[in-house]
């Protein structure tokens, strides 16, 4: 008698490996379809498995393997990966450092706000994240200047903020959009994770200051590079009340910039050329 099974996995390999393992057959033993290919998302979104559909001939002396002989690969959450691996492994116990994630994802999921923006953004940003393989815990509080100021912290922080801060970026973009969308008040939201946009803005504010410095020593304009436009608008507040300089941004995203401008030039005073020593 020919029967199917349908596997769902990250791959279509995956998702072969799987049927194999669990009806205990050969490659040869069986036709596979492919029912959907695999598709990439921005972050993981938008993104969805590979499904193929096993056809395999079962009879009195050929049966699939028993739930209890297989590891519960159905429940497993985005690491198909790791299950098809764990598919081939027999049963063994989860290990300590699983269950204090299992339990660290358990307390982070019952943390509940009465805020209906608040939930919206906890729900979005575990769901987010989760698809990124990343368990963090989100902190969501009231913002000094108005709207919501997320804080994410834990393990895997580096691949949350990404190449100076731009994943960071993405990911709160994508907040915002989904919060905001259709709604008639738009409501900031600025997120966070482990204190990066403060040290980066202190990083910028002693950037910027060097900078005005070598303007107003060698009188000439100089240009910064290319930054988004919050770390513009860094550069022009520390700024904006140095004497004999002016600031302004100029080109397009994403290689749009700061120009630092010397506003107090003489005609007596030559401009000096700077080393190449004193440009970096």
């Amino acid at each position: 008698m020919l029967k199917y099974l349908d596997k769902t996995a990250k791959t279509q390999d995956e998702a072969i490996a799987l049927a194999l393992s669990e009806l205990g057959l050969e490659r040869d033993d069986v036709t596979v379809e492919v029912l959907e290919r695999p598709k990439s998302g921005f972050l993981g979104i938008g993104s969805s498995p590979a499904v193929v559909r096993i056809g395999y001939h079962c009879d009195e002396t050929i049966s699939p393997v028993s739930d209890e002989a297989l590891p519960d690969v159905t429940e497993a959450k985005p690491d198909f990966e790791a299950a098809a691996q764990e598919a081939s492994k027999p049963l063994k116990q989860k290990s300590k450092k699983a269950e204090t994630a299992e339990k660290g994802a358990e307390i982070a999921a019952e943390i509940t706000y009465d805020d209906p923006t608040k939930a919206a953004a906890n729900e979005f940003l575990r769901g987010l994240l989760s698809r990124m393989n990343i368990n963090a815990n989100i902190d969501i509080k009231d913002a000094p200047k108005g709207g919501l100021l997320i804080t994410l912290s834990g393990k895997g922080m580096g691949a949350v903020i990404g190449r100076r801060g731009e994943t960071l970026d993405a990911i709160q973009h994508l907040t915002n959009f989904a919060l905001n969308r259709g709604g008639d008040k738009r409501q900031r939201i600025s997120i966070d994770a482990e204190n990066y946009r403060a040290k980066r803005e202190q990083s910028l504010v002693s950037l910027a200051e060097k900078m005005a410095a070598k303007v107003v020593k060698y009188k000439r304009s100089m240009a910064l590079e290319p930054m988004n436009s919050y770390e513009r608008h860094v550069i022009h507040t520390a700024l904006q009340a140095h004497e004999g300089i002016s600031t302004a941004s100029t080109g397009a995203e994403p290689n749009r910039r700061v120009v630092v401008s010397y506003t107090a030039t003489s005609a007596k005073e030559p401009e000096k050329t700077p080393t190449a020593r004193e440009w970096s």
